[in-house]
């Protein structure tokens, strides 16, 4: 497992050890850059159930400003310390020691937080709750307006086409595995 591009690319990453993560691979996480753009000009990242916190420090090596990281496994969160530490910019990347219900109430309340422009979900197989997690980030109004959220899941799981705000506009598969891209619905254009 690698950063792939960007000011941190090239440098190679710690796997969770264990069978409790699933990483997710270097060809995807390409694949999920290449979709979005390639390269950010600034931002705010959040990477729900981080593993090893790969995503997020693809996002960052590719010009976020920084990154917030939610895992509550202590056996990952060791890891993505590790992780932090190679690309030597550990000021970019806020690690939270919880779960994601609780420390998304954590943020909002925070007066200094900005909106997330881009969310990264890979919830584990069998706790996937993303409608719930999508509409606990609108609730608590966390995202940018122009905000893009990414969930990584078996390719069997059927996410809805609207989440509250937010509609579908891509879904890409890999294996067993699927990409999809989220957006801001654009109801007001239409009107």
């Amino acid at each position: 497992m690698r950063i792939i591009s960007g000011e941190f690319g090239g440098r190679r990453l710690k796997a969770v050890p264990g069978q409790n993560t699933r990483p997710t691979t270097d060809k995807i996480k390409e694949s999920l850059f290449n979709i979005l753009g390639g390269y950010f000009d600034g931002g705010v990242m959040l990477d729900m159930y981080s593993g090893s916190g790969a995503v997020a420090i693809e996002a960052v090596s590719r010009g976020m400003d920084r990154a917030f990281l939610f895992e509550n496994n202590r056996l990952a969160q060791k890891t993505i310390e590790q992780n932090i530490e190679i690309t030597k910019s550990p000021e970019q990347f806020h690690l939270k020691r919880q779960n994601v219900k609780q420390g998304l109430k954590t943020i909002a309340s925070d007066p200094a937080f900005e909106p997330f422009e881009l969310v990264f979900m890979d919830p584990p197989y069998r706790l996937q709750e993303i409608v719930k997690d999508i509409e606990q980030l609108q609730e608590l109004n966390l995202l940018s307006s122009d905000c893009v959220i990414v969930c990584e899941v078996d390719k069997e799981v059927q996410l809805p086409e609207r989440i509250l705000e937010f509609e579908q506009y891509k879904l890409v598969e890999y294996g067993i595995t699927a990409l999809v891209f989220f957006d801001r619905a654009s109801d007001e254009e239409e009107a």
